[in-house]
């Protein structure tokens, strides 16, 4: 592999590509040339479980990070909200693009608002976060679980499988299928993942050099709101097995961060604000809020 191309490790979905192409143009203008080295992840191949059950959002990360390690690749661009909040040894992330739009954005076929859906519509997404809230606040709804990359999740509701389906505003929007959305969702109806919306660049520790290169891309002001919600998210020790929300945003000096830990089934959501200027420390006081308030227990601790 020669050191005057950079090598990027990617998934081959729609999104991922086009997430890796993205930073493919910007390194290009930056002088740096590099190619996109495809991946298929278990998360990819196995579309007949829930990502509980193949080793939870990490699925879509671990071939791509051992393809790192073993220097195959120089870096990788991944979906932040998909990145656990422990890598491997040996791998840290190195730069947090701008982000885009956080919210989740509500499908539904013959353009039905969310709030006129009638009782007993089906609706498909398989994030457990996305369940709980929607169980919450829409008891009377049946939800299912709904697999597959965006084409197929769209295709499956415009061939009426499910009467509504929810996927992330940022994707559409990379993807050019902002149309498809009959209205986005503001979190104070559904809060987002932990880094939803944002793109992080992961490497080797021991490459300074690609580190360097991926610099420029960095944006902080995202990577400020994202800090504080991941912060959340490892003081609880959580991820995709649990139903659980966190979104930060710029507040004067410092950042506002809500977030919410469930049972999966909705019937008990424990909610949480707080302001502050340092985002760890925020994230890990927030979650030290909801621990006291019983989280535990939704956590199955």
């Amino acid at each position: 592999m020669s050191r005057n191309e950079l090598v990027i490790g990617s998934r081959g979905s729609a999104l991922a590509l086009w997430q890796a192409e993205h930073v493919k143009a910007r390194l290009a203008a930056l002088g740096h040339a590099a190619r996109i080295q495809v991946i298929t992840t278990t998360g990819d191949r196995v579309l007949d479980r829930r990502l509980q059950a193949v080793g939870g959002k990490g699925a879509f990360l671990k071939e791509i990070e051992e393809a790192l390690l073993a220097r195959e690749v120089d870096l990788a661009v991944h979906s932040l909200k998909d990145v656990p909040t422990e890598l491997p040894a040996g791998l840290h992330l190195v730069a947090t693009l701008e982000r885009a739009d956080p919210r989740d954005a509500f499908l539904s076929r013959g353009g039905v608002a969310f709030a006129d859906l009638p009782q007993g519509a089906k609706v498909g997404t398989t994030s457990l976060r996305r369940q709980a809230q929607l169980r919450a606040v829409r008891p009377d709804l049946a939800i299912s679980d709904l697999r597959g990359n965006v084409d197929t999740r769209i295709r499956k509701l415009r061939e009426g499988e499910y009467d509504a389906i929810l996927l992330a505003m940022a994707g559409l929007t990379r993807l050019g299928l902002l149309a498809e959305v009959t209205e986005p969702l503001a979190p104070e109806l559904l809060l987002p993942a932990p880094g939803q919306g944002a793109v992080a660049i992961e490497c080797r520790q021991d490459d300074p050099a690609t580190a360097a290169a991926v610099a420029p891309l960095h944006h902080a002001t995202s990577h400020a709101a994202i800090t504080a919600e991941r912060s959340f998210l490892a003081a609880l020790g959580g991820g995709c097995n649990v139903p659980l929300g966190a979104f930060a945003e710029g507040d004067g000096a410092g950042q506002r961060l809500r977030a919410f830990v469930a049972r999966e089934d909705g019937s008990r959501i424990l909610r949480g604000e707080r302001r502050g200027a340092d985002p760890e420390a925020l994230g890990r006081s927030l979650a030290e809020e909801l621990l006291g308030q019983g989280a535990s227990e939704l956590l199955g601790r």
